[in-house]
């Protein structure tokens, strides 16, 4: 199969998959089940990757499809527990309630057909990467992706725990998380995504795949300028108490050492 072949398949994989987690979302009346499923999908698509790609170099491939898999699963599991038991998010009640009874047709291409069309796209290092067997070695590129990947996975992860212990004491309700990698950068979980995935471009890089860095571009921007970032803190800047003193002392994005507020003192 050619490249272009091996991509269509992995397209028809993702879009049969959020098929069917459609059909469970309208059981379960939950369109934000596919959050769960987000991570997950890539971990689906690097694989199939792997297993159509038989002339690429070895080496690579695992070490990509390897990571993409810790990345992915570690996701899923932290959205699942995160949501487990909960009602549907509130921007998909949102969605839900502003559509009425039609509702259940919008979500299939506003929600699912939508998100596996981005993870579609998205996921086209993890085939670059795998698809050509030159260079039959590691180069300077992979080593580079690998400690990016590994600071990517670091911030990611570290955030996320930190803000589950947080979130777990009653005393911090109403309180910010400003201390561990919170102190560093606002949106840590968000930062270390987009690395991961600068991680995986730079993978694709060093088997010859360089037309694919907009996929993580894509991903940093979606982080930054739709779901992620700019989302939360629309919100937070006026309803959270002292976020507006966090935002003048801690950087948005990239780790950066702490700046001096001009402000009162961060509870």
């Amino acid at each position: 199969m050619n490249m272009i072949s091996i991509f269509l398949t992995a397209g028809a994989v993702i879009f049969g998959l959020m098929f069917a987690l459609w059909l469970v979302s309208l059981l379960l009346r939950n369109s934000s089940i596919v959050d769960i499923f987000w991570g997950f999908g890539f971990v689906i698509s690097a694989w199939v990757y792997f297993l159509l790609t038989p002339d690429g170099f070895m080496l690579r491939k695992l070490l990509i499809a390897g990571l993409a898999t810790i990345w992915g699963l570690r996701l899923t599991i932290h959205v699942l527990t995160r949501n487990w038991g909960k009602p549907e998010d509130f921007r998909y009640q949102k969605w839900r309630n502003e559509s009425g009874k039609v509702w259940w047709i919008k979500s299939l291409f506003k929600v699912f057909i939508l998100q596996g069309f981005l993870m579609w796209i998205i996921s086209t290092p993890l085939l670059a990467a795998q698809n050509s067997n030159l260079p039959s070695y590691l180069t300077i590129f992979d080593y580079l992706a690998v400690v990016i990947w590994i600071i990517g996975f670091y911030f990611e992860t570290v955030g996320d725990l930190q803000l589950t212990k947080f979130r777990s004491d009653p005393a911090n309700k109403g309180h910010i998380l400003n201390t561990g990698v919170w102190r560093l950068t606002r949106h840590p979980n968000y930062f270390g995504d987009s690395a991961q995935w600068w991680g995986y471009y730079l993978f694709a890089l060093a088997a010859g795949g360089w037309w694919s860095i907009f996929s993580p571009i894509i991903m940093t921007l979606f982080l930054i300028k739709v779901s992620g970032v700019a989302l939360l803190e629309k919100t937070l800047k006026d309803t959270k108490p002292g976020y507006r003193e966090y935002m003048e002392t801690t950087s948005a994005f990239i780790p950066w050492i702490p700046k001096k507020s001009a402000s009162k003192e961060i509870k």
